[in-house]
């Protein structure tokens, strides 16, 4: 017998028919002889529509009663699921976040769990029950509604399992593994049999939604083994591992990640003197933004220009923060740019591959491709360029590094 947490996103459960098929796959699971926990999604497009009707009221809205309103998406998946499974005799029950005792920290909207209650559901389990919870949210010190932020539901299914000691955390999503870039961009990207956490990370964070970073985040740091599977057809999909094996030195790039939710804002003649960068983005982390890449070019004229890229939703806000900083440091202007995207080619093999950087800025400066910014690791090589220019720029690196789905 194994224990298993079972993730579900929201195009697995996103109708009443698809809620039913999951019932299914989850009731031949709990007859292999597993005990399950199961986290889902909201509903396909759930989220989006609530924050649609929160827009119809105000452009700002509390991120307090913001979070009470999207956590309810779960909460209506939830139930359903498990009126499914009681539909087909598997005995089951649902919680939602706060319910089954996941704790957070204060920051609505960014919410990170801080602990987790496992009582509840470990007497659950022992009656037999699949226990049905709630992704994406949490409840602070104060019992205040809270959520992680999008994509959360995968960090709550791999904390549980972490808490719980799971045998395997399981995510269901759309597509049968993790790719070398996403399948309806590239029509031969090709399923990975296994990927390492330190590639993992950096695919997550530069813009692959098939997992959220902080949940592979979790799962390195506990050790978790995280599998990636498809909720419509079966397969071994997609293990996310410490070791990835020899044959991974044998290849300098392993996939290709991209990102549109970026902007990028510039302070155009900022008098250089020591301290500046902090005196910059110290106001923009006071107010729980998230910079991304940094680029700082001093002229001769002793000032200096500086440009970071954050999440495109946090442009106005990012934006009104550097006007106020423009006026304080005595800068010409604050200026910014939504319509950008990254790309980034990822790759454990990096570190003992030469050329790897001068052939991507070559293949991109071959199809007229301009960069405008450049972010290096020891795995992994991201630039800034025009969004209009996202989907050619990743077939063309796709191919030029052979990753497509002949390679072996």
């Amino acid at each position: 017998m194994a224990l298993l947490v079972q993730k579900f996103g929201g195009t697995s459960i996103g109708t009443t028919e698809r809620i039913e098929a999951v019932a299914q796959k989850i009731k031949l699971s709990k007859e292999s002889g597993n005990d399950l926990v199961v986290v889902v999604s909201a509903m396909s497009g759930e989220t989006n529509r609530l924050m649609s009707l929160a827009g119809e009221l105000t452009d700002d809205p509390s991120r307090r009663e913001l979070d009470v309103l999207l956590s309810t998406g779960e909460q209506v998946t939830i139930a359903l699921l498990c009126m499914a499974l009681e539909a087909i005799s598997c005995d089951s029950k649902s919680y939602t976040g706060g319910q089954v005792g996941i704790q957070t920290d204060a920051v609505h909207s960014k919410a990170r769990i801080v602990g987790i209650d496992t009582h509840r559901i470990q007497k659950d389990l022992g009656l037999g029950r699949v226990v049905v919870v709630a992704g994406f949210q949490g409840v602070d010190d104060q019992s205040n509604i809270t959520t992680l932020g999008r994509g959360g539901s995968d960090t709550t299914a791999v904390a549980l399992a972490a808490a719980l000691k799971a045998d395997e955390c399981q995510i269901y999503t759309d597509v049968d593994g993790v790719y070398t870039t996403d399948p309806r961009v590239v029509d031969d990207a090709r399923r990975m049999e296994k990927v390492t956490f330190e590639e993992m990370i950096e695919m997550a964070s530069l813009g692959s939604k098939v997992l959220q970073i902080r949940a592979v985040e979790f799962a390195g740091k506990y050790n978790v083994p995280l599998r990636v599977l498809s909720s419509f057809k079966d397969g071994p999909g997609t293990l996310i591992t410490v070791d990835g094996g020899d044959e991974m030195e044998q290849v300098a790039v392993s996939g290709v990640a991209f990102n549109r939710d970026e902007a990028k804002l510039t302070i155009v003649g900022v008098p250089d003197i020591p301290g500046v960068a902090s005196k910059i983005l110290r106001p923009v982390s006071d107010q729980n933004i998230e910079v991304d890449m940094i680029v700082q070019n001093v002229g001769l004229d002793k000032k200096t220009d500086f440009t970071f890229t954050v999440n495109r939703g946090d442009y106005k806000r990012t934006k009104s923060v550097l006007d106020e900083v423009c006026k304080k440091l005595g800068a010409e202007k604050a200026i910014g740019d939504s319509n950008i995207a990254k790309v980034s080619i990822v790759g454990v093999g990096m570190r003992s591959h030469a050329g790897v950087a001068t052939k991507m800025f070559e293949v991109l400066s071959d199809e007229g491709i301009n960069i405008q910014m450049i972010s290096t690791s020891e795995i992994k090589i991201s630039v800034v360029i025009d969004e209009k220019y996202v989907e050619l720029a990743v077939r063309t690196l796709h191919s030029a590094f052979d990753l497509n789905a002949e390679v072996a």
